[in-house]
């Protein structure tokens, strides 16, 4: 995906409602990361106090890296859905003070209801997700963060990585119709994946 450079203004500062986490070190590792890797932060974020985030396209462990830096570069407090496998020995811990929820793909059962109720339960959250459900190119995304963000009421955040011109952010935000097909397509449409 390589989008249009003038579509998307510099990533400045967080809107007001956003859950914020860390402090100045954090964000400056965050920065000094994209920095030395060459990336640049772009697009805007809602004032909105809860929202869930979908990263696309993932097609790379580097990914992780880049995403995670821009979450600290902004002080941005997220969460992220990841599968079980990550979180096995020593990296359980840290996946999880990263902020990681881990998923068994192949019985993913209460996820669902778990992230609404965690949403409904909280004044300020953020939810990351790769709508791929997997780093392989498909043809279609899971619908998770749909169920997710239709049920807790909360809007889709298009996050986005483009690696041609090595711009990581954010771009339209979206409120869930009920419509699963026509919103996942809407979506899909704006990444260029239809």
């Amino acid at each position: 995906m390589t989008l249009p450079s003038s579509e998307f203004p510099p990533l400045q500062s967080i809107p007001p409602l956003v859950a914020r986490r860390g402090g100045p070190v954090r964000r400056w590792i965050g920065r000094s990361i994209l920095r030395l890797l060459g990336w640049r932060m772009v697009g805007a974020l809602p004032d909105e106090s809860r929202f869930v985030i979908i990263a696309a396209p993932h097609t790379s462990n580097m990914d992780f890296i880049v995403g995670m830096s821009l979450i600290w570069a902004q002080s941005i407090d997220a969460r992220w859905i990841g599968k079980q496998e990550l979180f096995r020995g020593p990296m359980n811990r840290i996946f999880r003070r990263l902020g990681g929820i881990p998923v068994d793909r192949h019985a993913p059962g209460g996820v669902v209801d778990d992230a609404v109720a965690a949403f409904r339960n909280s004044d300020r959250m953020v939810l990351a997700i790769a709508p791929e459900g997997t780093r392989k190119s498909v043809t279609r995304w899971k619908s998770g963060f749909h169920r997710i963000a239709f049920g807790a009421d909360v809007p889709v955040v298009c996050g986005f990585f483009d690696r041609g011109r090595k711009l990581v952010g954010f771009g339209p935000t979206v409120w869930p119709t009920g419509d699963l097909e026509a919103d996942i397509q809407r979506l899909r449409r704006w990444y260029g994946q239809e």
